[in-house]
């Protein structure tokens, strides 16, 4: 039970662990790939149960707020940055196809557990992540249509539809756990679901970085401006959605900066054309070191926020 109550203390610096070794060894990025998916899915599995059926229906009040901020976010931002791009005519750029596809994406299936590490309420984090992901089917289409290199609107359709699939069986069971009382709200087990956490989260990134080493050591400005790009979209994207949410709810600030900023870009990734995913690895790799650094680099000043006390 140590373990885990250490692993829990520490989740932040194992995520900077996770980064470090996912660039130092190519080799064991490209290894754990194949068992992103499934890890995924088993945090948000870990989320639910911390959360537990009251937690659940308290984070899902408010669908209707919920649904028009997913529409917000993986609709008029991305079609907002395709007209940009467009207009500047750059859009067939492997950054402009990586910052739109990183916007058009839902929340990632660990929102609740970053959110949980930078101190924040994680069942708003969990219902947007849960609407984002329903509604993606519907505000990927449009996207995809005015962006050629994306492929088929109808395999992403089909991929998001079978992630929400899984997300609700996933959480089914969760609960089902927490019901029953075969799980129990006990500090000890909250220890051992934000451990669990902490240890599953670091291998996800380090799966997540195979193409960022050889950038770094073979094609450093390739990756600056893969890297300077993830940062100039995902920190903006979480201190604005933060700030706004923080004048009608505070305490929602954190979760709702995180899910704005941190995307499921990598859901893409089984439904873009060969050639396009290869271009955009280096922007994802790149996308989630911001991501992962968000509860090491952003934590006190959430809780500021979500306390109104930014002085």
């Amino acid at each position: 039970m140590r373990l885990f109550a250490w692993l829990s203390r520490n989740g932040r610096l194992m995520l900077l662990g996770g980064l470090g070794a996912g660039i130092a060894s190519p080799e064991l990025a490209t290894a754990l790939r194949p068992a992103i998916a499934p890890m995924i899915l088993a945090l948000l599995f870990l989320a639910v149960l911390r959360l537990g059926p009251e937690g659940v229906r308290s984070g899902l009040k408010g669908l209707h707020r919920a649904a028009c901020l997913a529409l917000l976010l993986q609709l008029v931002l991305p079609l907002g940055a395709i007209a940009i791009f467009a207009g500047l005519g750059v859009l067939q750029h492997p950054l402009a196809i990586g910052v739109v596809l990183a916007l058009a994406a839902s929340p990632i299936t660990g929102s609740a557990n970053i959110t949980i590490m930078a101190g924040g309420d994680p069942a708003p984090a969990l219902r947007q992540m849960v609407i984002g992901t329903a509604l993606l089917p519907l505000t990927a289409i449009p996207v995809f249509l005015m962006v050629p290199p994306f492929g088929s609107p109808v395999a992403v359709t089909l991929a998001a539809t079978r992630l929400l699939l899984l997300i609700l069986l996933v959480g089914g069971v969760a609960l089902a756990l927490r019901q029953r009382r075969i799980v129990k709200a006990s500090t000890s087990a909250f220890q051992v679901m934000d451990g669990l956490a902490a240890v599953l989260l670091s291998l996800v990134v380090v799966g997540l970085m195979s193409a960022v080493g050889p950038a770094l050591l073979g094609d450093w400005p390739s990756f600056a401006k893969a890297l300077g790009a993830a940062f100039a979209l995902n920190f903006p994207l979480q201190i604005l959605a933060a700030t706004i949410t923080a004048r009608r709810d505070p305490t929602s600030a954190p979760a709702i900066g995180i899910v704005a900023g941190n995307r499921n870009i990598g859901l893409f990734l089984s439904v873009l054309p060969a050639a396009t995913a290869n271009d955009l690895l280096l922007f994802i790799g790149c996308f989630q070191i911001p991501m992962y650094l968000t509860p090491f680099l952003l934590t006190r000043w959430y809780r500021k926020l979500a306390s109104r006390d930014l002085s």
